[in-house]
């Protein structure tokens, strides 16, 4: 009898050996605490974040996670910086991928054999993959056009959603006539008309790449450019039916005016949705396009991953090995996966997660981007400060200290300048 009990005792335990590793380690009973910092950069999900990291400490209890928010502006790293050079930097932070991920690769530890890369779009992991070894794991995936209230458009009388410039113009008179602010502008933050409002005429470009390796050589020119002069009409369109003052409009008045149904369209992307969630939870919004002239075959969104979590490898293997257990939970477990999407609202850019319960913006720039609808954002490829001189300038055209020739050319200037630092 003992002969037989041993027998299937070692049948069992080959069979355990066979078995797959789960994506999620099991931990053993005693484990030693740890304590890891998070560099979270988006003030958007800053409550939901840290509720989440709350759910996985009460999961894990040898793990306390000390999360620190920035944001909402633009953010060249300087304090992240500081810190590393100090051997005080965070054990988990992002990065944007391309040529940001190759400065940054001293800090950045090789994650190529994580459960969650087989699992990314492929597309989404390029920007961070350096040498065929990838460095980060996809936050998540991002669009941004015109987010419209759809119940105003309605009472305006607006019956078909605008795809030209044209048709903008005249849903703006439609919503202004009926007493709607038609816009609301943030244009106080430069990092909006730097990044947001400027990637539109890059984008736009036939072959964006292309264009910018043109304006690195001197062969191209954004005085001269038909996509920029559109855009400063588009520009001129949103200030013209915008609300007052609008560099004395910051981020949260911004959103403040749209969620509060002041205004029928916000300049915006899907990292908006826990606020308008949080200010007005049955908003009835859409999101469409941003058009810049009366092109209807440019009826796409700007999509793309806007950055990675990346894991310090200048940290200890404790935390090193806690950090990529953490990232793991958050992709493969039931409960990192729902806040992932319910909570953080986020558009996974993994294959086995869908934007079903992230909201109705993310259902939309799904749609665009399974049906290759999509354009993707081309600011990290600008020069080290271009973008806060690209808004500086913009915000110099909206006093009117600027004319529009003078406009493009100190965009034109400020490229030149920076290629030459």
């Amino acid at each position: 009898m003992k002969k037989k009990i041993l027998h299937i005792s070692l049948i069992v335990l080959l069979l355990s050996a066979c078995q797959p590793n789960s994506p999620l380690e099991e931990l053993p009973k005693e484990q030693k605490r740890v304590i890891l910092k998070i560099r979270n950069p988006k003030i958007e999900i800053a409550s939901p974040f840290e509720e989440m990291v709350q759910a996985y400490e009460e999961e894990h209890p040898h793990v306390e996670i000390k999360v620190h928010t920035v944001g909402g502006a633009l953010d060249d790293f300087s304090d992240l910086k500081a810190q590393m050079a100090s051997g005080e930097g965070p054990d988990i932070f992002t990065n944007p991928g391309y040529e940001s991920a190759r400065l940054w690769k001293n800090y950045l530890e090789d994650l190529s054999d994580q459960p969650w890369v087989s699992k990314a779009y492929e597309d989404s992991l390029a920007p961070i993959t350096i040498d065929g070894s990838v460095y980060g794991m996809p936050m998540n995936l991002e669009g941004y056009g015109f987010i419209y209230n759809k119940d105003l458009f309605t009472e305006a009388g607006i019956e078909s959603l605008p795809s030209t410039l044209s048709e903008l113009k005249a849903a703006a008179e439609k919503l202004q006539k009926a007493g709607i602010t038609p816009f609301a502008t943030g244009y106080y933050e430069k990092w909006k008309l730097g990044d947001h409002l400027i990637n539109i005429a890059f984008a736009r470009q036939e072959d964006p790449a292309a264009f910018i390796q043109g304006l690195n050589n001197g062969t191209n020119s954004i005085e001269n450019n038909p996509k920029f002069k559109n855009l400063i009409e588009l520009l001129d369109v949103t200030v013209k039916y915008g609300g007052k003052d609008p560099l004395s409009t910051d981020y949260t008045m911004e959103i403040h005016k749209f969620t509060s149904g002041k205004a029928a369209m916000i300049l915006q992307g899907n990292w908006i949705q826990p606020m308008i969630d949080q200010r007005a939870p049955h908003m009835n919004i859409g999101i469409i396009p941003v058009m810049i002239n009366n092109h209807q075959g440019e009826n796409t969104l700007i999509v793309n991953t806007p950055s990675y979590w990346v894991v310090n490898k200048q940290t200890t293997p404790e935390k090193k090995k806690e950090a990529k257990r953490f990232l793991n939970w958050m992709v493969h477990s039931k409960q990192g996966q729902r806040y992932m999407t319910e909570e953080l609202r986020f558009i996974p850019a993994f294959k086995h997660l869908d934007a079903e319960e992230s909201g109705p913006l993310a259902q939309t720039i799904m749609q665009y981007y399974k049906h290759d609808r999509t354009v993707s954002s081309n600011w990290i490829n600008f020069p080290t400060g271009i973008r806060e001189e690209f808004g500086h300038a913009t915000q110099q055209y909206i006093k009117n200290e600027l004319n529009r020739q003078q406009l493009l050319h100190a965009y034109q200037e400020s490229w030149e300048q920076a290629q030459r630092q």
